[in-house]
């Protein structure tokens, strides 16, 4: 059978791995995209690379967005293998209250889910912003003109709005929606942010878990966080709509690796870009990227052959011990791909990465 891994890399990256292979006091940063459940299959090479190979002296710059800003947090945490097994546990075993047949209201699942991210993260915050060598960047969208304050009719206006100036041109979606990072002060990013609109905030002890709330807030599914502590009014949601895969200005960094644990080959700018293919496309701004993703013989092999997926909420439908079964047997397959790249990095040894598409 292949290899469950693959290795992916701009050309740069190429280069470097071919010169040195993949050591960590090469990494510089660690993007973590949105995507709801497929971030699951991440998470033993998650644990593997935040609690055991990357604990070498250099600032290393953590960015998320949705699940990827949970996923980073609690990679700042001392104890971030541990940290990061619970948040898994955590998203594999959420329930919410709903009526027979019927979803639960976007108010429970943000109310819920709010709750455990302050037990989580909230209450470590000062832990979490002390970390000596990991900076945490949480991405969120912040609304404008319509969807300023959310409100029923007037958000899903706006969102169609969004959608129509998306498909003129990912600039124009910042007519709509502006990305906020709420940034760990200490260090700020090696790179820019001019590709889109784009405000910076401090990420502090006050906000850091409304941040990650709101950058896990996808419309319609949660409520929108609104005026958060030292940012701008207004309403706050899910990273992934602005940056779904964070396709941003890497190149720029002066030197080092960008690496980044994906569940897919391809890095999509925005969620409103995954009807647009050609949007889909590497670019220069990723010569320096490594991207660790599970090849498509490998996710055959997975429950359903697939990785797990928000559907799997309406597939499994109230049966959620069958959906947690699924979610924990795909999981527990995934060691495989911390397993192979544990193999790789111990080696020493020169790296044939593949190019990104």
């Amino acid at each position: 059978m292949k290899p469950a891994l693959r290795i992916l890399a701009g050309p740069r990256a190429r280069a470097l791995l071919l010169e040195r292979g993949l050591r960590a006091e090469d990494v510089r940063a660690v993007p973590a995209a949105a995507g709801g459940p497929k971030g699951l299959v991440l998470n033993p090479l998650d644990r593997f690379l935040f609690g055991h190979w990357l604990t070498t002296p250099q600032t290393v710059h953590l960015l998320g967005a949705s699940i990827g800003a949970w996923r980073m947090a609690c990679a700042c945490l001392a104890d971030a293998d541990a940290s990061l097994a619970q948040m898994a546990e955590d998203y594999v075993t959420q329930r919410y209250e709903h009526a027979p047949g019927k979803p639960p209201t976007a108010r429970t699942v943000s109310e819920a889910f709010g709750r455990k991210l302050d037990e989580r993260l909230a209450s470590r915050a000062a832990e979490l912003l002390s970390h000596p060598t990991r900076r945490l960047h949480v991405f969120t969208s912040r609304g404008r003109h319509l969807l300023r304050r959310e409100a029923r009719g007037r958000t899903a206006l706006g969102y169609a709005g969004a959608f129509a100036a998306n498909a003129l041109s990912r600039r124009a979606l910042g007519g709509w929606l502006e990305r906020v990072v709420f940034s760990d002060p200490r260090t700020p990013l090696p790179f820019p942010l001019d590709d889109f609109r784009t405000r910076s905030v401090e990420l502090t002890p006050a906000n850091l878990g409304a941040a990650v709330l709101a950058s896990c807030s996808i419309p319609f599914w949660l409520q929108a966080v609104h005026d958060i502590p030292g940012a701008p009014g207004g309403a706050y949601w899910d990273g992934g709509i602005t940056d779904y895969h964070l396709h941003l200005r890497y190149a720029a960094l002066g030197e080092g690796l960008v690496l980044y644990p994906h569940f897919q080959a391809q890095v999509v700018p925005g969620w409103l870009d995954k009807a647009w293919k050609r949007r889909h496309r590497a670019t220069p701004a990723l010569d320096n990227v490594v991207v660790l993703a599970p090849g498509a013989q490998w996710v055959s092999t997975l429950p359903g052959g697939k990785l797990p997926d928000r559907s799997d909420f309406t597939a499994f439908g109230d049966d959620i011990d069958a959906r947690m079964r699924a979610w924990r047997l795909a999981i527990a397959e995934s060691h495989r791909l911390a397993d192979e790249f544990a193999e790789l990095v111990a080696r020493s040894a020169p790296v044939e990465a593949e190019a990104l598409p």
